[in-house]
């Protein structure tokens, strides 16, 4: 039997306030793991998990590193403003100043996230029982990199600096669309190029035997299909939601193929606890990939997805649906930990807040409800975004080119949305908002 080992590349809370030994309550997986002997650490350059909203994840691990300088990441110091040109829009003050820090490629976040996981490596590759979580936060925007990896994507663009598109519809020339696409590529090959290198590694220290190695990812990136830059603001089209994952299981020995299975981010937990031996909770949602893994072996038939406040969309492969919310209704925020990403919530925001019944994964403990003010998300007030019913065919429009109408696609999508929404214990408000509370 192999050993119970596993890397993991890609991105994926409970307060804790004790001066004590006693360790905190949690059903996170790195916390699970932790608990059953299995050593977890992280390595990441993820500025948001170290922000007001990250809500301390990082600590369920028993140790981890972060690097600093991603983005408008509040780290190196300078008084006076550095020269911004005003064209550079969402570039901010602080990633200009940090960008001065990165000289060669070397020195980049990225790279030094792959150095610190080849030192994990180099000191605990023989041990048994750990899990390496490896968080680069590239080739997220901004796209900046070293003229290695620039060159290999030439173009005669001589307008303004353009690496970092804001989330909102193309309006720019035909010339920035493409050099602000070959920046993304020059990122992405130095991505690749770390990421070989990690292979590498396992090659030559043998560790394929019994380690497993999952390659995943969050959200992907528009840069310029169906006429938008980046995410959030337009519908959830297959270029975001549809992400890649490769996995190997040492236990299967199953290489170069690929599954048609349904799977969603929400299976990672269970599947890596199954790896370690350790049953996941009763209330962790999710499936072991195992059965997919060996055969193709289906553990879904819808998927839902979408993001807080926008379209409520369900898939099963071959038709999504994207179900917009509907005038008027509300939206509100259920948390013990209330914090914006870069912010805690201010106290006018709470002085409506509410105490309400718990769910059923918050183990007995009821929860603020907070009240979101209309607006209160970019995407939701943006005037350009799609506010409507869609339907899509992914067998005969992949690309998702062309809406459709199908009265019975829709009523079966939608009733195995309500299903699923019920299965995750959304909020009655949640089923008003999107106009599907006679479905329940």
């Amino acid at each position: 039997m192999p050993a119970r080992r596993e890397l993991h590349t890609g991105r994926y809370n409970f307060l804790h306030r004790s001066w004590g030994p006693v360790e905190p309550y949690d059903d996170s997986m790195p916390q699970i793991l932790k608990q059953h002997g299995v050593y977890t650490h992280l390595i990441s350059d993820h500025q948001h998990y170290w922000e007001d909203g990250g809500a301390t994840y990082h600590n369920r691990y028993n140790t981890w590193e972060c690097v600093r300088g991603q983005e408008g990441d509040l780290w190196k110091a300078r008084v006076q403003d550095p020269e911004i040109p005003e064209h550079l829009g969402q570039l901010t003050r602080q990633d200009v100043i940090n960008r001065a820090y990165f000289t060669a490629s070397e020195q980049q976040p990225l790279a030094q996230v792959f150095q610190l996981a080849e030192h994990f490596l180099d000191v605990n590759r023989d041990a048994d029982n750990w899990f390496l979580h490896i968080e680069p936060f590239d080739p997220h925007e901004p796209f900046f990199t070293q003229e290695e990896y620039r060159a290999l994507y030439p173009d005669d663009y001589d307008g303004p600096q353009f690496d970092w598109p804001d989330y909102v519809p193309v309006a720019e020339t035909l010339g920035a669309q493409a050099h602000c696409r070959n920046q993304y590529g020059a990122l992405l090959t130095m991505c690749d190029d770390y990421l070989g290198r990690l292979l590498d590694y396992m090659d030559k220290h043998d560790m394929w035997k019994d380690t497993m190695l999952m390659v995943a990812t969050d959200h992907g990136f528009l840069l310029g299909e169906h006429g938008w830059w980046a995410k959030n603001r337009p519908l959830f089209y297959e270029e975001l939601s549809h992400t890649p994952l490769f996995i190997w299981d040492p236990r299967f020995g199953i290489a170069g193929e690929r599954r048609n299975a349904l799977v969603q981010t929400i299976d990672f937990a269970p599947t890596l606890l199954r790896y370690f031996g350790v049953e996941p909770p009763a209330d962790m949602q999710g499936h072991d990939l195992s059965p997919v893994i060996c055969g193709d072996i289906p553990v879904r038939e819808y998927g839902l997805f979408g993001m807080h406040g926008a379209h409520v969309c369900v898939t099963d492969g071959d038709y999504v649906y994207m179900r917009a919310d509907r005038p008027g209704t509300e939206l509100y925020d259920y948390t013990l930990l209330p914090l914006h990403q870069r912010a805690m919530y201010a106290p006018e925001e709470l002085r409506s807040a509410e105490l309400v019944s718990p769910f059923g994964f918050t183990k007995g403990c009821p929860l603020l409800r907070i009240a979101l003010p209309k607006g209160f998300y970019p995407y939701m007030s943006c005037m350009e975004a799609p506010h409507e019913d869609i339907l899509f065919d992914l067998k005969t429009d992949p690309r998702q080119v062309q809406p459709i109408s199908d009265a019975e696609q829709e009523r079966r999508l939608q009733q195995a949305m309500v299903r699923l929404m019920k299965e995750n214990e959304a909020p009655e408000e949640q089923f008003v908002r999107i106009g599907l509370e006679h479905l329940q």
